[in-house]
């Protein structure tokens, strides 16, 4: 087991739904820092990777090593088509999450963190990390044992107040039974939680898990102070992200939005790093950090490192849609992307930067365009019944089933699929029997500065490896970008 002052300075971005896939966070492990793969969704990233065919057999690869293999089997058999999908066929459903889970869920969760991360780790010796979101909890345990069974190093976890997971880590490295408190609306006092018990699940070996690092991901420093006060909840470390940062972002204390109606951010909002620092435990600075120059400003201010998701989501080693990613550099090279913090588009009501990029969710023509559903549910929120029982809605659903749930009309406009977006955006867009194909939503970080001087150095595109390069070259030398460098076009 490693500690997290063990962790390296740079510590890639665990984002979207396999924009941080397998390929880029071993990329970053084998240049000697913390590559890490997006926990969001990988029960769906699995299955869809099968019915795709699983080009080059690395999903098939992963799932022989994996401990139970009638459980591998049986989702082999589900969903691997060979030679993939026909043109125009739609995506076989997965079954959506729910606080009392059924057990083929469980094991398509369980597989989807094995898988990613067991192959984010082979053929090197380096460290790789799994993020995943507080606010999706219902696949946090599952997601997470598995990524437990192949040996991962680190989990972080923002978007909410992880709490949990210090306790649930300890648990599953026993494979012990869990009992993980699941936020749910409308419940008054009444508290509910989803029983987790692995060996019900699986048969695997009973020697104990490595128990990996655990990093919160925080905005605020009442909210480390918190972290770290009691043992029970404390993390061993901090991600502290500006509100530059990509994804979803802490809501601003003001609720002020500017002419094109993007959430405005103001000095209060941004993190105190004296008073985080005073928790006593390292930490790392993400948000606009990923240049040689704000490494130099993290390690002076105290951090450990920084933790980086614009510059590697632009790399070739991302995950992206290659049409996609290719739009995104043509428009860092023209400087006329535009990043937006969007107050509505997230059914999570966290702001969510969104780029504005023809052909995506983005545009207001094609949002208007789509049929409001929810197929995926991954942030579909628990809600008490009269009865006793549990539902569940979503603001981004058909305003008349989240209002006849209970919820508040005024909360679903605006808001967009994200679920549905997110995969699109990897390729993994569900094609409808309709016709209609899911469109991309894209997400980025708004400070641009290092993927604009990257361009300028590989006007073909950069590799994981080269942005590390970069990063860790000394200031005076990153500083004099040289003209004749040959492009990338790996």
């Amino acid at each position: 087991m490693i500690r997290a002052g063990e962790i390296p300075e740079i510590i890639q971005g665990g984002m979207g739904v396999a924009v941080s896939s397998w390929r880029l966070a071993g990329a970053v492990a084998e240049c000697g820092q913390l590559g890490v793969v997006s926990g969001t969704a990988l029960d769906l990233v699995l299955a869809r990777r099968l019915q795709d065919g699983d080009e080059g057999g690395h999903v098939r690869r992963a799932l022989d090593r994996f401990p139970d293999q009638d459980v591998a089997d049986r989702v082999l058999a589900r969903y691997f088509l060979d030679g993939g999908r026909a043109e125009g066929e739609s995506y076989a459903p997965i079954l959506k999450m729910a606080i009392t889970p059924n057990r083929s869920s469980q094991e398509l969760l369980i597989l989807g963190g094995f898988v990613e991360t067991w192959l984010a780790k082979e053929g090197h010796d380096g460290l790789i990390g799994i993020n995943c979101l507080e606010k999706i909890q219902l696949s946090t345990p599952g997601t997470l044992y598995g990524a437990m069974l192949a040996g991962v190093d680190v989990v972080l976890m923002g978007a909410g107040v992880p709490r949990a997971i210090p306790h649930l880590l300890d648990t599953l490295a026993v494979h012990g039974d869990v009992t993980f408190d699941i936020d749910v609306a409308d419940a008054g006092e009444v508290e509910y939680a989803l029983d987790f018990s692995p060996r019900d699940v699986i048969a695997s070996d009973e020697a104990p898990l490595t128990r990996p690092v655990f990093l919160a991901i925080v905005s605020a420093h009442v909210l480390a102070a918190y972290l770290a006060r009691d043992p029970e909840i404390r993390p061993d470390g901090f991600v502290v992200e500006a509100s530059s940062a990509g994804g979803h972002n802490a809501p601003p204390r003001q609720q002020l939005l500017d002419e094109h109606g993007d959430l405005v951010f103001g000095p209060r909002d941004e993190p105190d790093l004296q008073k985080i620092a005073k928790a006593g435990l390292p930490y790392w600075i993400a948000g606009g950090s990923g240049t040689p120059e704000m490494l130099a400003a993290a390690r002076e201010a105290g951090a450990r490192g920084i933790q980086v998701g614009t510059v590697f989501a632009l790399s070739s080693d991302c995950g992206l849609d290659p049409g996609v990613r290719a739009q995104l550099l043509e428009g860092v090279a023209r400087d006329d992307l535009v990043v937006r913090t969007d107050p509505v588009a997230s059914p999570t009501g966290f702001p969510f930067k969104v780029v504005d990029v023809p052909g995506t969710m983005s545009d207001d023509a094609n949002y208007g365009a789509r049929e409001r559903l929810c197929d995926l549910g991954y942030l579909r929120t628990p809600f008490a019944k009269d009865a006793g029982t549990i539902g569940y809605r979503c603001a981004g659903e058909p305003s008349h089933m989240y209002v006849r749930k209970g919820g508040d009309e005024s909360d679903t406009v605006g808001r967009k699929c994200l679920c549905n977006g997110l995969a699109a955006a990897v390729g993994m867009g569900q094609q409808r029997r309709t016709g209609y194909r899911e469109l991309p939503i894209v997400t980025l970080g708004s400070d641009l500065q290092a993927p604009g001087r990257l361009i300028e150095r590989y006007p073909g595109g950069w590799t994981a490896a080269e942005a590390i390069d970069w990063m860790l070259s000394p200031v005076w030398q990153a500083a004099s970008e040289p003209a004749d460098a040959e492009p990338s076009m790996r």
